[in-house]
């Protein structure tokens, strides 16, 4: 929520208008109540929370973040837990408590009714990284004999308990998944239809087990607005919707960002990290590019030679360098976001190769050109400066190239070898191509400036 919002809430609760408070703060979005709320001292929060309806007090308390909702916890009876816990659904509450410390954890669960506890208990159980984790378990099945006019009672007398009723879920007597029908579908045909004459055959679905990233690309696909998800006898166990498909595409893209700029993922919000777990974060993958980077200085000092004869060949390393790194940078990144989106997979290895050598010679050429003009207008146009064109030019097409192979191989074979293909960007394929550059720089330079 922005300032020019808060501040007229912050006056109403400083006024004492707490009747004008709750009204205004029922007809906000659950989610700027709750930007607004983090704004505040334990003391208001636990105050303004509890001026608000039960049924709007739970929405609340989803989209807030771990610190305001422990806080709020800690101040909550018994009773009043009960009340807000048992508004939830079972993924937000199963959601919740992977962040909260065991004695909070015991407590929510102790104040949770029965259903919910062993739906809870079920969600847990899966892996962190999998559908089922994401899953709720709350949504409405109907059978394929029902009439249509059965169905919206049905939907009707569940509804209300369920995340979602906008598509509805044919199943068999044996839990099998059958079908699915939106509610629209029924709404349009005639009451004494049945389900099953209505319904999509072979839906589309998850697995229990299946990684969450598929279950996004699945979403992205088949613009869905929940999968079932079903365990391995095809019985459906849960469904995701769309907004917890979106949680995970932002968990997801944060944790490749994190990677691409050498850096373990942060589970909390930038402000509410500690300063001492960013730099733990940071701190292993720069040592070991800092370390990495020692090979690069000792291939500078192996060639001092070359220096002393031809100190200006120093001068043109941070170039040859940086443009090494940054064409890397380039494919890396190009390859590594068409791998996440499924454009392309591993067996399209070598189509992706010949794609970016021939990237390269366009990029070459260009950049040898204007680098070539460039130093022969600044440094006179003598045999001299002509051989330390050559040179640069001879390496600042080698260099292009062995980055282009390295930018688009690397995370291909990452994602061979399970890795994820994220951690071979920036950072590590340009410290590997600075490498590289300096080598190719001073052989070349060696061979065509006849340095020994």
């Amino acid at each position: 929520m922005e300032f020019m919002q808060i501040e007229p809430l912050k006056t109403l609760l400083a006024n004492k208008q707490y009747g004008t408070l709750r009204t205004a703060l029922i007809d906000l979005e659950p989610i700027d109540v709750s930007d607004f709320l983090t704004e505040l001292s334990d003391d208001e929060l636990v105050f303004v929370f509890r001026l608000l309806p039960k049924d709007l007090a739970a929405e609340i308390f989803v989209e807030m973040d771990t610190k305001s909702q422990e806080t709020l916890i800690s101040a909550f009876s018994d009773r009043e837990l009960h009340s807000v816990i048992n508004e939830l659904f079972a993924d937000d509450v199963a959601d919740m408590l992977e962040e909260m410390p065991a004695n909070v954890v015991r407590r929510i669960i102790r104040n949770a009714d029965s259903s919910l506890r062993q739906s809870v208990n079920e969600l847990l159980c899966y892996p962190h990284d999998s559908a089922g984790s994401v899953m709720t378990t709350e949504f409405v099945d109907l059978s394929a004999d029902m009439t249509v006019a059965e169905a919206f009672e049905h939907i009707r007398a569940t509804g209300p308990d369920k995340e979602t009723v906008y598509t509805c879920y044919i199943i068999d007597d044996n839990r099998h998944l059958i079908g699915v029908i939106d509610v629209r579908t029924m709404l349009l045909a005639e009451p004494q239809q049945t389900v099953g004459e209505l319904m999509i055959d072979n839906p589309i679905f998850a697995l229990t087990i299946e990684e969450r990233a598929s279950v996004v690309r699945k979403f992205e696909r088949y613009d869905l607005l929940a999968l079932p998800v079903t365990d391995g006898e095809q019985r459906l166990i849960g469904i995701v919707t769309v907004d917890d498909a979106i949680d995970v595409m932002q968990e997801e893209t944060n944790e490749d960002f994190a990677k691409m700029a050498a850096m373990a993922p942060a589970e909390a919000p930038y402000l509410a990290t500690p300063v001492f777990t960013h730099a733990r974060n940071r701190i292993l993958w720069l040592l070991i590019l800092m370390l990495s980077a020692t090979f690069t200085g000792l291939l500078i000092t192996r060639y001092e030679t070359a220096f002393e004869a031809i100190p200006m060949l120093v001068s043109f390393i941070p170039m040859l360098m940086d443009t090494g790194g940054n064409c890397g940078a380039q494919s890396s990144t190009m390859v590594i976001r068409a791998l996440a989106t499924d454009e392309i997979v591993f067996r399209d290895y070598f189509r992706v190769l010949f794609k970016e050598l021939r990237i390269s010679l366009c990029i070459s050429v260009v950049l040898v050109v204007v680098n070539t003009a460039r130093v022969l207008l600044m440094y006179g146009a003598d045999s001299q400066m002509l051989k330390i064109a050559l040179v640069l030019g001879i390496t600042l097409a080698c260099a292009v190239m062995m980055a282009k192979i390295l930018g688009c191989s690397l995370p291909m074979l990452a994602k061979r070898c399970g890795l994820d293909p994220a951690i071979m960007a920036s950072p590590l394929i340009t410290t590997i191509v600075d490498a590289c550059s300096v080598l190719i720089y001073f052989n070349v330079a060696s061979t065509v400036l006849s340095l020994s």
